[in-house]
């Protein structure tokens, strides 16, 4: 548990995957303030941490030692200059968004170079995510290691290239959108023929990591991994979704891009 006090500027999504992460993994940072203009969206995420202060001024959650900036990259800037003057000097600021490196972050806080970013993904929620992280240079290894350390009971973390960041946000954190609907028709299916959660969760759960390490791990040639099964139901459909993969990804990976 970290002993640092923790704001995050955005109460959205992502804010809920952490918060939902640090709670069951019973690793709750010991002062937490949120901040966002939507008391709506406050009040439903205080009512599900009600640990959690929150505040409709963004200068709150800015003020805390480790500053987590939660908002989408159309209002980045925007919030971006609201903040920085509320920005300890020795604050850490941690950007959660795509597109805007650490260099243009430096510029729309006035200077400050006290920065991660980090590439978050959903499945944080469970413990299981893939978060990578870059840090502005010559950061202290002490303040690297408090990032760290937050990120770390939330999954993986790995320390990464700046510039391949934009590359894991389409590859992990946006990966699981890729797969949850068919898991989920796969699921309804499969209760239709029977079987009860109880037998389809630690089954399905198998069945998908199996077939993830099974082409990454097995030192087979893609074909030959594909050849191990000779009843492929959704055959036709395969041509689509490899080409939907191979056309919008691309899209919006150039889209999000510094």
């Amino acid at each position: 548990m970290s002993n640092k006090t923790i704001g995050f500027v955005g109460g959205g999504r992502i804010v809920r995957i952490f918060l939902e992460g640090w709670t069951r993994a019973k690793e709750l940072p010991a002062s937490i303030t949120v901040s966002d203009p939507n008391a709506e969206l406050l009040a439903k995420l205080k009512g599900r941490f009600p640990f959690v202060a929150s505040s409709a001024d963004d200068g709150a959650a800015a003020a805390k030692d480790i500053v987590f900036l939660a908002v989408h990259p159309p209002v980045v800037a925007d919030v971006a200059g609201q903040i920085k003057a509320s920005l300890r000097p020795d604050a850490l600021l941690v950007s959660l968004a795509p597109k805007f490196t650490l260099a243009k972050l430096t510029g729309l806080l006035g200077g400050f170079t006290r920065l991660a970013r980090v590439i978050p993904n959903a499945p944080s929620v469970v413990g299981a995510g893939f978060n990578p992280v870059a840090f502005a240079p010559g950061l202290a290894a002490g303040d690297r290691a408090e990032v760290m350390a937050l990120l770390a009971t939330l999954g993986d973390c790995p320390e990464v290239a700046e510039e391949k960041l934009e590359a894991y946000a389409v590859l992990t954190a946006m990966g699981p959108t890729y797969f949850w609907f068919q898991l989920h028709a796969l699921r309804e299916v499969a209760a239709g023929f029977g079987l009860s959660d109880a037998e389809i969760v630690p089954a399905m759960k198998r069945m998908a990591c199996g077939a993830t390490r099974t082409l990454l791990e097995s030192g087979l040639a893609p074909g030959e991994v594909m050849d191990l099964i000779p009843v492929k139901p959704l055959a036709e459909m395969e041509p689509q979704v490899a080409g939907m993969y191979r056309t919008c990804l691309p899209a919006i990976y150039e889209k999000i891009k510094p």
